[in-house]
């Protein structure tokens, strides 16, 4: 049951990153490259998350990752990719627990662009963008969320 509400509670994350950001104009879509990748932690695949490319001036892309540490971007439909350029990179690993719970499997500084320090060139369709994270030392933890009253 609680795997199950943290795939809701991820999804619902990807959906809100998606169909919460402004729309590009029909035909006036800009070109998007087809991107997929990996990504590491330690060397490691990460196994949970999400994570969102913003282009500037552009529509963010944004995909879940895997159990092997793999997506796909998305902008408009899926697997579009992501407009050519070089881009702020945020990667969202935050489990969530319970209400009052949430495991962090990669370190909070990644889950914001501006603190992430996170970029990515994207000049050609690729499957193999590797997306390099660390613990610099530290370990996943759980994390206890205080609801504000």
């Amino acid at each position: 049951m609680r795997n199950r509400f943290v795939r809701l509670a991820c999804g619902a994350f990807l959906a809100a990153a998606v169909f919460l950001t402004p729309a590009g104009c029909g035909d006036g879509r800009p070109a998007r490259i087809p991107i997929s990748g990996q990504v590491l932690i330690d060397g490691k695949p990460l196994t949970y998350g999400a994570i969102r490319v913003f282009p500037e001036g552009a529509r963010p892309a944004t995909a879940q990752i895997d159990s092997d540490g793999r997506f796909t971007l998305s902008t408009f439909e899926p697997g579009d990719g992501v407009v050519p350029g070089t881009h702020q990179v945020m990667v969202f690993a935050a489990e969530i627990l319970s209400a009052t719970q949430q495991r962090w499997h990669a370190p909070k500084k990644y889950a914001n662009p501006k603190t992430s320090g996170l970029t990515a060139k994207i000049d050609g369709p690729t499957d193999s963008l590797v997306i390099q994270l660390s613990w610099e030392g530290k370990k996943p933890f759980v994390e206890r969320v205080v609801a504000d009253e």
